[in-house]
């Protein structure tokens, strides 16, 4: 009786519930671990443990092959290395690496989905050597247009950024490479809103109104007015005062001169696919000023005419798109 009534009690303890003393902590189980130990480690974040430190050539190339990088934060971070890198350059101090390089890299992310990527790239090419820009327009302008078109609107007002400072750096570059004048112009009338009429042929703008857009609009009406400076005002003049003023008294003695290019037959298109017509390059400003009032005057002139009647910052720069017109003729009709 005595060991029943004890087997009895011990298994009738592991149903009670111990009465614990206020103060007191539970007992530890007899199986219980401890993991209050902590281990000690030195973590390096993006640093080396070599005994040299990198070059300067080595962290710029680091940084630039982190440009493909699918992070934003870490391609704007590294444009932002690379900008710095190049304004502390001496100046000339070769680069790095080639300029044509440099910017086949960072072409792409002119048109990238993050403004403070796109804001970043836009500083960085504005670092590099004006020639190096020149010899890569074509490509440049490309990514340009492409962002021209694209559908959200932060991403067409940057590009809008970058041409107006490809014009300022390498505008007779621009306007003179294979779709530079025509294609850009025929992109323009499409951000304008101007349309023709089948049946008349006049030119009517059919653009709406809509809050918030006016902002976007003057600066493509001031880009434009910069265009038409670049292609058939400035050009003009410059033609106007080599043929009149530095070789008097020869008579186009430019013409019969060593190209200064580094392809002066391009536009021959000797050896590359065949161009239509908006892909032709026109070098010659009287080829630019035609193919202006053929195919865009009508319709810049209709841009006009709706924007003026708008005022504020759009009937400005609607006046400043009709100042740029009016002295691409004038100059024009004063060499004629």
């Amino acid at each position: 009786m005595g060991s029943s009534a004890k087997r009895k009690k011990e298994k009738k303890k592991d149903f009670q519930k111990p009465k614990l003393k206020v103060g007191k902590t539970k007992p530890k189980a007899s199986n219980h671990t401890s993991t209050s130990f902590q281990a000690k480690s030195i973590v390096l974040k993006q640093q080396s443990l070599s005994t040299s430190a990198p070059t300067v050539a080595a962290q710029f190339e680091h940084h630039l092959s982190l440009l493909t990088s699918k992070n934003d934060t870490q391609r704007r971070d590294s444009l932002a290395y690379l900008t710095t890198a190049l304004a502390s350059l001496p100046p000339g101090t070769a680069l790095p690496q080639p300029g044509p390089t440099i910017l086949a890299k960072v072409e792409p992310l002119l048109i990238s989905i993050s403004n403070g990527v796109r804001q970043q790239a836009l500083k960085f090419i504005q670092e590099l050597p004006a020639g190096d820009v020149r010899s890569r327009i074509e490509p440049l302008l490309l990514r340009t247009q492409a962002g021209l078109t694209n559908l959200a609107q932060d991403i067409r007002s940057s590009s809008l950024e970058i041409l107006d400072w490809l014009l300022e750096v390498a505008g007779e570059e621009l306007v003179s490479c294979p779709g530079g004048w025509t294609r850009t112009l025929g992109i323009f009338q499409g951000l304008l809103g101007v349309k023709s009429d089948p049946k008349s042929g006049a030119w009517t703008s059919t653009r709406t109104v809509k809050s918030g857009a006016d902002k976007l609009y003057a600066k493509q009406l001031s880009t434009l007015s910069n265009l038409l400076r670049a292609g058939i005002v400035e050009a003009v003049a410059l033609q106007s005062q080599i043929g009149n003023d530095f070789w008097f008294p020869l008579c186009q003695t430019e013409q019969h001169m060593l190209p200064l290019g580094s392809n002066p037959f391009e536009h021959l298109n000797l050896f590359g696919h065949r161009r239509n017509d908006k892909d032709q390059m026109l070098e010659d400003v009287e080829d630019r000023r035609r193919t202006f009032l053929e195919y865009a005057m009508p319709a810049v002139q209709a841009a006009i005419a709706s924007a003026k009647g708008e005022g504020g910052e759009v009937g400005r720069a609607a006046a400043q798109l009709r100042k740029a017109v009016d002295e691409g003729m004038r100059e024009y009709e004063h060499r004629t």
